[in-house]
This record gives structure tokens, C-alpha cells and sequence, in this order.
């Protein structure tokens, strides 16, 4: 069994991939700026380490057979510097280590808005390009980061690939979940566009899945399947605000029923923007463009590359696995 690096194990996606990697039979070491015990209680090599550091790459690195690489600062605000250091340098530093080290594959969770300007993406595939403009840092260093491995790919010697993972759900969620309903509850939240723009999830079993049928092509030698980013989804897009809707009502709680338009909204995040960089407010906004535009356009992609060249399929049945979440969702909504 080879041996595995997970960088960001302790995030909701990391730590879904290092038990499916040891459910598998798997070595799996993981790194991470903080520690997690119950991580390491499974069988988690664990390090408390920065990957911007080339030490703590050298450190972690040694001795493995393939690096997946997950961790970076999402967000849609903060610190150029930040962005650029943790999603490109990281990435960056893991990649010069894993080629000096003789890793034999490297697998990275990369992000769809690294094809996103704000103009609706209806079914879009991977041959979209990368923008000429961006929202915010997030995507643009994401979108560094993924260049970057992808040109890194070496015909047998070191294959490397990025999924593109889009919205992952899921009980655990720390973020997207718990922001809409604390949103709701406390009156901030109102729905954008007329409601009907059509979204991508998918559910964070199977993009963990999907990275490990990543990394079985990439070790297997496919070359195939190496030096191309995919799209990671549910299979089956819905409208933005049906889904917003649903985790709602599952969490006991009335969807908004106030709504402003997508172009009110982007104006808006575009003033809050500049009012914030104006007199150096680090919180985040409470609406900015990139948010806006996602919240009220077309975001869905197909998953047909995924499918053909790593055999990928969704692996969980939506409505039930939104019930069994429902005592989750509620005790959020407490």
C-alpha cells in the first residue's frame, strides 16, 4: 500500500479522504497549521506544520508515495499576502519537495471559481478558461496553484491531476451550512435573483472519493487521466434558492422571503468592498461581488471527464442523506 500526505487533514474534506484512506488500508499521514487529536486517535500520522515552510514540506514529505493536497484559505476577504502564501507558495514548496523526494503522484483539491468571472456557467466543462478578471484572491491564487500542478505533470515519473470539488456538503460542515442558517436566523439573509439559478453541490463522500480514485489513476501510471483539472459534483444541479430552501426547512426554520436583484446585490458587495479596503476594515463584508454573483447566477458543470477518466460517480442519494442530517441541521438552528 503506498504511503499518503494529506495536506489540511483536520479541514471537513481532509479528514473525510484520511478515513477513507485508512478504511482502504492506507498510510496516511496528515499536516495541518493546528492539531487534531481525534485525527490521530484513527491512525493519522499527524504533524502540526505550514506547508509555506519548506522544512515542514521536507519534514512531511519524507518516505511518501503520493501527496493530495487539500489545504488552503478559502474566503472571499482578506490579506493578498495570505492568499498568495498559503494557496500558491505551499503549493509551490509541496511540489519541489515532492519531485526531490521522488513522490510518484500528486493529487490537489482545487476550487470551479477558478473558472468563475460572474457570468453564468451553465454546464460548463474543464475546456472554460481561466478569467481575465477576478472577484477576489480565493480564486485567483487557486487558480495559480492549479497551473501549477497541472504543468507540473512528468510522463512516468510524476503524474499529478486537480479536482475541482464544488460547494461540498455534509454533516460537519464548519462553514457554508453553519453561515446560512446563523444568517437566517438573525433576519440577514435574503434571497438573490429571482431564485431560479441553477447550482452544483457535491457531497464531501464523494469528493473525498473522488480524490482517491484520483490518486488509484495517477499511481496505476493512467497518464490519461493526468495533467487535467475535473469537476467534482452531485451529478444532478437544482436551483440555488430550492437548496438554501431545503437546509432550511430541515433545520427548522422559514426560508427568506424578501429578495433583491443580482445586479442590487453586486452593486452593493462592490461598494462594501471598497468602503472596507477604504478605511482597512479586515471583517469580512457582509456582501461583496464574488458572493452576490454566486448567490443569484448559473454555477453547474459537467462531470462527464471525471467519470471517463477516473470512473468517478456520486455516491450519495441527496434527499435521504438531507433527512438523517435533520437533527444536525435543527440543534445549528438552536
Amino acid at each position: 500500500m503506498p504511503h499518503v500526505l494529506v495536506t489540511g487533514y483536520g479541514g471537513f474534506l481532509g479528514q473525510s479522504i484520511c478515513r477513507q484512506l485508512l478504511a482502504a488500508g492506507h498510510s496516511v499521514r496528515g499536516i495541518a497549521r493546528n492539531a487534531y487529536p481525534k485525527m490521530r486517535q484513527i491512525g493519522v500520522d499527524a504533524i502540526v506544520g505550514d506547508a509555506s515552510s519548506m522544512a515542514d514540506c521536507r519534514n512531511a514529505i519524507e518516505n511518501i508515495d503520493i501527496v493530495i493536497h487539500t489545504a488552503a484559505l478559502a474566503g472571499v476577504w482578506g490579506k493578498r499576502s495570505l492568499f498568495e502564501s498559503i494557496n500558491v507558495r505551499a503549493t509551490e514548496n509541496l511540489l519541489q519537495v515532492a519531485k526531490e523526494n521522488g513522490v510518484q503522484a500528486f493529487v490537489y483539491c482545487s476550487s470551479p471559481s477558478v473558472t468563475f468571472d460572474g457570468r453564468p456557467q451553465s454546464g460548463v466543462d474543464e475546456s472554460a478558461p481561466y478569467p481575465t478578471r477576478w472577484l477576489c484572491d480565493y480564486p485567483r491564487t487557486k487558480a495559480i496553484a492549479e497551473q501549477k500542478v497541472l504543468a507540473a505533470n512528468e510522463a512516468r515519473t510524476f503524474l499529478t491531476c486537480a479536482l475541482r470539488p464544488h460547494l461540498i456538503w455534509g454533516e460537519g460542515d464548519p462553514h457554508l451550512i453553519p453561515r446560512v442558517i446563523q444568517k437566517c436566523k438573525s433576519n440577514r439573509l435574503r434571497c438573490v435573483g429571482d431564485g431560479k439559478n441553477l447550482i452544483d453541490i457535491v457531497h464531501v463522500e464523494s469528493a473525498a472519493h473522488a480524490h482517491l480514485l484520483a490518486m488509484k489513476a495517477l499511481l496505476d501510471g493512467n497518464e490519461q487521466a493526468a495533467g487535467r483539472a475535473y469537476f467534482i459534483t452531485d451529478g444532478a444541479p437544482l436551483e440555488c434558492w430550492q437548496w438554501i430552501g431545503l437546509l432550511l426547512e430541515n433545520a427548522g426554520l422559514t426560508p427568506p422571503s424578501r429578495r433583491i436583484s443580482t445586479a442590487a446585490a453586486y452593486r452593493i458587495g462592490h461598494f462594501l468592498e471598497l468602503s472596507y479596503r477604504l478605511f482597512r476594515i479586515s471583517k469580512e463584508p457582509p456582501m461583496t461581488r464574488f458572493i452576490a454573483a454566486q448567490l443569484g447566477v448559473d454555477h453547474y458543470f459537467s462531470i462527464d471527464a471525471a467519470r471517463q477518466f477516473l470512473g468517478y460517480n456520486p455516491m450519495v442519494d441527496r434527499q435521504k442523506t438531507l433527512a438523517l442530517m435533520s437533527p444536525w441541521l435543527r440543534k445549528l438552528a438552536e
